[in-house]
């Protein structure tokens, strides 16, 4: 009889605790990381590192509302190629917004602000490169559409002979990322267009409005120890234009030109 006894009140205990555990709400908030180690480090088809490796990497936190915010950092040699700085390789970006499902349908939604950051200290005549943007996107399953806004000089440049200034510069970036059934292959695609307020102009190898591609694939590894690795490689290019005489606003103090197409690969973890 005690043994029975014994028996049923553990298990009534084991069953009761399972019953406490499967009653425990999940966690609102969710905190992530990511690093990655790329061959070359492209932002919105121009070169950031001309042609070097850049090695990224970030903190997320999300809340089950839809409220996210995160940092992420790489680094860039492009402000002392332009002899815009004398000593600056770091790009640290802070971004915060609120996205989710449109009802009960496979559209999304996201909005929020971006502030990108450089330190170090500008040479004589030369605005800080630090901008700050709004964007939207909505996507629909593989697709979509983000427009971003700037609200203060779009990375320091005044390209034009008066030396207005480009806040209200804006970018539309078109993309695609379509999964190949559960294999972890998916083809990405996108197809960007930058209008750069006061823009310069072609004669003067000062204008920096262009359109950027992007075609790529990726493998994202879906279980074991390397869960959540991925592996990728794209092709990006753009049409900025070069003046009749060969000069352009792409172009750096060094020669090199940092709209040319690339071929990019990397890896990535994400935790």
């Amino acid at each position: 009889m005690i043994k029975k006894t014994l028996t049923a009140g553990l298990l009534s205990m084991a069953l009761g605790s399972g019953v406490v555990q499967a009653q425990q709400p999940a966690s609102p908030h969710t905190f992530s990381a990511n690093v990655g180690l790329f061959s070359e480090y492209i932002f919105r088809g121009t070169a950031q590192t001309a042609g070097e490796p850049a090695v990224q990497g970030g903190f997320d936190y999300e809340h089950s509302s839809g409220f996210y915010a995160g940092t992420w950092a790489s680094n860039v040699s492009w402000l002392e190629d332009f002899n815009a700085y004398t000593r600056s390789s770091l790009e640290w970006d802070f971004y915060g917004g609120f996205k989710g499902n449109i009802g009960k349908s496979d559209f999304t939604f996201d909005v929020g602000t971006l502030y990108y950051y450089y330190p170090g200290d500008p040479n004589p005549g030369v605005t800080k490169a630090n901008t700050w943007e709004i964007y939207g996107a909505l996507g629909w399953k593989f697709l979509g559409v983000k427009y971003s806004y700037n609200l203060k000089d779009y990375f320091g440049a005044r390209p034009n002979a008066n030396g207005d200034k480009t806040d209200g510069t804006w970018y539309l970036d078109l993309f695609a990322d379509y999964p190949i059934g559960n294999t972890g292959f998916s083809l990405n695609a996108h197809y960007g267009i930058l209008d750069v307020k006061n823009d310069g102009t072609r004669d003067a190898g000062t204008e920096v409005s262009y359109n950027d591609w992007k075609l790529g694939a990726t493998y994202s590894v879906q279980s074991g120890p390397l869960k959540d690795l991925e592996i990728g490689a794209y092709y990006a290019d753009t049409d900025a234009k070069k003046s009749p005489t060969g000069a352009s606003w792409w172009i750096d103090a060094t020669g090199y030109d940092t709209a040319k197409s690339s071929f990019v690969v990397y890896v990535s973890k994400s935790f």
